[in-house]
């Protein structure tokens, strides 16, 4: 029944992109807000969701963590911010409170959750995984069965070995990865404009040639869009010609080009 349900949601919606990465910590929820804007910016109806069940962070990032979404006859309504459809666990649970579910309950959750909302006629549905390759970025990713995914990384060994088991998900559940995010890549000096590259060089190229997929660019690391960020605002609306968002502009439009 509930098979039947995720397929009729899902009938109106034209794309649907994971974004994906092997571990916590390299800005996956990050690039997922800024992705989702960018595309609504060049006119495109879209929605995104937070399908992390235990580690929800979009209601922060987004800024609406006291809202609740409406409940019409058993559907859930996704509120709406700044045009994007945006739906989490995290808005229909007290933000202090943890999940603590075991694995079968949180695969059920999961798969219910995604056949209640409502989200009517998208371009684009934006679902932010849960980070890692367990059962709940599994269970998600095979019962939306999205077009593509996106694999976000940041340059340090660590996050690349991990990058590696998210790329291996996607190829083992026959998903195709459109390209490699490298996150964080370069802090850029504020007063002699040179890039300080924190945490490596060139992990998500060699990473993308790796896998044979598209390196879709390098993010840097940015202190006023973190700030932002922290306080629930969106750089791309906020600060449109940033490197930061250029990038995220730049993105979008390969996305636009693959999908089409």
């Amino acid at each position: 029944m509930e098979e039947g349900r995720v397929k009729e949601r899902l009938s109106s919606i034209s794309h649907v992109l994971s974004v994906i990465s092997g571990k916590g910590g390299v800005g996956k929820s990050t690039v997922s807000v800024n992705l989702s804007y960018s595309l609504a910016k060049k006119g495109f109806k879209v929605g995104l969701m937070d399908a992390d069940i235990t580690g929800p962070n979009l209601p922060k990032l987004l800024g609406i963590e006291n809202l609740e979404p409406e409940v019409i006859e058993k559907e859930i309504i996704p509120l709406e911010r700044e045009g994007v459809k945006v739906i989490s666990i995290g808005l229909l649970t007290h933000r202090d409170s943890p999940i603590i579910w075991r694995g079968p309950l949180r695969s059920k959750a999961i798969i219910q959750f995604i056949s209640d909302v409502r989200w009517g006629k998208l371009d684009f549905l934006v679902v932010d995984l849960p980070p890692g390759t367990g059962d709940e970025a599994i269970t998600t990713m095979q019962v939306l069965k999205p077009e593509v995914s996106l694999v976000v990384t940041t340059p340090q060994d660590l996050s690349l070995l991990d990058a590696r088991k998210a790329l291996n998900m996607s190829k083992y559940l026959k998903i195709k990865v459109i390209g490699v995010i490298e996150n964080m890549s370069f802090l850029r000096c504020p007063n002699c404009g040179e890039r300080i590259e924190i945490f490596g060089k060139g992990g998500g190229m060699k990473l993308a040639k790796e896998f044979g997929v598209e390196y879709l660019g390098e993010v840097p690391f940015d202190l006023e869009a973190r700030k932002m960020s922290d306080l629930g605002r969106i750089p791309v609306l906020e600060s449109p010609n940033t490197e930061f968002s250029e990038k995220f502009n730049q993105i979008s439009d390969r996305i636009i080009q693959i999908v089409s």
